[in-house]
């Protein structure tokens, strides 16, 4: 691997490649920009098939990191770390421990979280040996956790999708009375965002891969269930990929009768050019960095202030705000909503230094 050459490489400050001879952790820890504050992001557990399939992860969810960080105003950098392991390994918490000490041994330069495969219970794990953890179950009260406000700006950043889109609806109350939303993945985050849709009065259409977790929905929420494959063809107004990245591909993009995509799967779009085709379709797209940024926001603040509940809450309402923003200027010039909002953060990164 040729780590200046690769293609997600976007001049990252710092890549950091980790071993414990003891427990066999193989992790990377990816520092893009620190220019408005300590780099933050999760610490996502998978098995990656190969060194450079996580490479290339970590590349390139840092780097949504800093935009993410950027757009949603937080005086924060970007960063992230994979671990390349199965979540579900025995020996989990002891290798959790082995890596925290080399998140430690960065000083505060960058600060770990929960992502895919690591949990708010596994953050305290993490917080054992090290001292720049966030995100952590012990920091919530029972019942609430980060994801409740990923789920929370999730849902804010549709509404205000639907309002630029339909005129649905403003920043103090919504208008999703009879929308057909398609929910693609029902994991803690998706289900949330599922109740709060219900409750708002929409239509919900979902999928996932894990049938129980359809069931729970469709009995609840009174939901309509399709194929996970076929989630993204549904017949509904809203698209809201919320499992696994590179859901809007050449496969997929032809078959998407949605005018609104916004979910919280992160690096939806395969590529950038994907992200011009849906402006050609006439489909906005709310940026996944920007519509997944309530969790960061919510559970970040303790990084640099006091958190509360409340305060988080209104933090993360404010995301209707920065949607709007970025789908109106990209209304204005023609443009991609994804290339825009890059643009903001990267404006704001550079006014920084």
């Amino acid at each position: 691997m040729n780590l200046f050459d690769h293609p997600e490489f976007d001049h990252h400050e710092q890549v950091v490649f980790c071993h414990d001879p003891g427990t066999g952790l193989r992790a990377i820890i990816a520092v893009h920009d620190r220019s408005l504050g300590p780099a933050a992001g999760g610490c996502r557990m998978h098995p990656y098939a190969t060194e450079e399939e996580a490479l290339t992860d970590v590349l390139r969810l840092s780097r949504g990191m800093s935009y993410k960080n950027a757009v949603a105003g937080l005086p924060l950098g970007g960063g992230k770390c994979v671990i390349i392991a199965d979540p579900a390994r025995p020996d989990k918490a002891d290798v959790l421990r082995a890596f925290s000490r080399h998140v430690q041994s960065l000083g505060g330069r960058y600060w770990t979280a929960i992502d895919v495969g690591v949990g708010p219970v596994d953050a305290d794990v993490l917080a054992e040996e090290c001292d720049f953890v966030f995100a952590r179950a012990s920091q919530f009260p029972p019942g609430v956790s980060a994801s409740t406000f990923t789920a929370l700006g999730a849902f804010t950043s549709m509404r205000a999708g639907i309002a630029h889109v339909w005129g649905r609806g403003d920043r103090e109350a919504s208008d999703l009375q009879g929308m057909r939303v398609a929910v693609q993945g029902l994991g803690g985050t998706g289900r949330e965002l599922c109740r709060l849709l219900h409750e708002a009065g929409a239509q919900l259409v979902v999928a996932d891969v894990a049938q129980a977790a359809v069931d729970s929905v469709v009995a609840e929420f009174g939901a309509e269930a399709v194929a996970p494959d076929r989630i993204h063809a549904a017949d509904v107004d809203v698209f809201a990929p919320c499992a696994l990245g590179g859901v809007v591909n050449d496969d997929t993009i032809e078959e998407i009768s949605a005018k609104l995509v916004s979910g919280v799967a992160n690096n939806q779009l395969a590529t950038p050019a994907h992200g011009r085709r849906l402006l050609e379709k006439g489909i906005t797209f709310v940026p996944d960095f920007v519509a997944n940024a309530g969790g960061m926001m919510a559970a970040g603040v303790s990084i640099y202030s006091e958190p509360s509940i409340e305060s988080a809450r209104a933090t993360v309402l404010s995301l209707f705000d920065s949607i709007t923003e970025v789908l109106t200027e990209a209304d204005r010039e023609g443009l991609p909503t994804a290339e825009v909002a890059e643009r903001i953060g990267r404006d704001r990164m550079a006014a920084a230094l």
